[in-house]
C-alpha cells in the first residue's frame, strides 16, 4: 500500500471480536492500529481478545470520526458500509484522516449475486411469499455492487480507484449444516425463517433443500463473494 500503510491503520467495522486487526498484526507491522465501532459490548469485547500494546479499540461513529486529518496510513471498513446511514459521510470521513497517499479500503458482502449462502435463501422465501422480498439483503442493499462502490469512492474524493471480488468457497457437509444458522432468529433471514409456523418453515426448507447443489456425498459447495474497494486519498 501507499507510503507503508502498514505502519499506521485506522480500522472501522463491526469488529468482528477484534478479527482484522488481528489480521493485520499477523500480516503485517504497524505501528498503531485503531479499531472503531459504535458498540461499546463489541469494543469491550475486542479489548479482552487482542491484547497487542499496539492495538486500540474506541466507540465511535463511522460518519463522524473523532481522529485529526492526514492520521493514517490506512483506513479499512469492513463489512459495514451498507449499514451506515449516510455511506458518503462515511467515505468522506475516511478520506479525511488518511494521510496524503494512504489507501483507503473497504469490502462489503455480494448479496445480491456471489452471496449463495443467501441467494438461495431468499430466492426460495420470494417465490413462496413475496413479502419477504422486502427483507432481501440483495434489494436493500444497493451499495454491495462493483459500480456503487466506484461511484462512491469517487464522491469521496479518491483516485485510483479499484474493485475485485473476493470469493471464498464455502462447503456445508450436510443440509442440516446449511440450515441451523438460520434457526438463530438473528439478523433478516434467520428472523424471517423463525417468523414463520411450522409448516410455512418447512416448505422454505424444502424449496431450498431443492435448489441447492449437492455432491454425491451429499455436500453443498457455495461462494460466499465479497466486493473489495481502494481508493488513494
Amino acid at each position: 500500500m501507499a507510503r507503508g500503510a502498514t505502519r499506521r491503520p485506522l480500522v472501522g467495522r463491526r469488529l468482528r471480536h477484534g478479527a482484522l486487526a488481528e489480521t493485520i498484526l499477523a500480516l503485517a507491522a504497524p505501528s498503531e492500529v485503531v479499531g472503531i465501532d459504535p458498540s461499546p459490548a463489541y469494543v469491550a469485547f475486542a479489548r479482552d481478545r487482542v491484547n497487542e500494546a499496539q492495538v486500540g479499540f474506541k466507540v465511535g461513529d463511522a460518519q463522524a470520526l473523532q481522529q485529526a486529518s492526514a492520521t493514517f496510513d490506512a483506513v479499512v471498513c469492513g463489512l459495514v458500509l451498507n449499514f451506515v446511514a449516510e455511506p458518503e459521510k462515511a467515505v468522506s470521513e475516511m478520506a479525511r484522516v488518511v494521510r496524503p497517499g494512504g489507501t483507503v479500503a473497504a469490502y462489503v458482502w455480494d448479496y445480491a449475486d456471489g452471496m449463495q449462502i443467501m441467494r438461495h435463501f431468499w430466492d426460495a422465501a420470494g417465490a413462496l411469499d413475496p413479502r419477504a422480498r422486502e427483507l432481501d439483503e440483495g434489494r436493500r442493499f444497493s451499495i454491495c455492487k462493483p459500480e456503487p462502490l466506484t461511484n462512491l469512492f469517487n464522491t469521496g474524493g479518491l483516485e485510483k480507484i479499484e474493485v475485485r471480488a473476493i470469493d471464498v468457497p464455502t462447503v456445508f457437509r450436510d443440509f442440516d449444516d446449511y440450515w441451523s444458522p438460520f434457526l438463530g432468529g438473528q439478523a433478516p433471514a434467520p428472523g424471517y425463517a423463525m417468523s414463520l409456523n411450522q409448516e410455512r418453515r418447512a416448505a422454505l426448507r424444502e424449496r431450498i433443500r431443492a435448489s441447492l447443489p449437492t455432491d454425491s456425498e451429499g455436500r453443498h459447495h457455495l461462494i460466499a463473494r465479497a466486493w473489495a474497494v481502494r481508493g488513494v486519498g
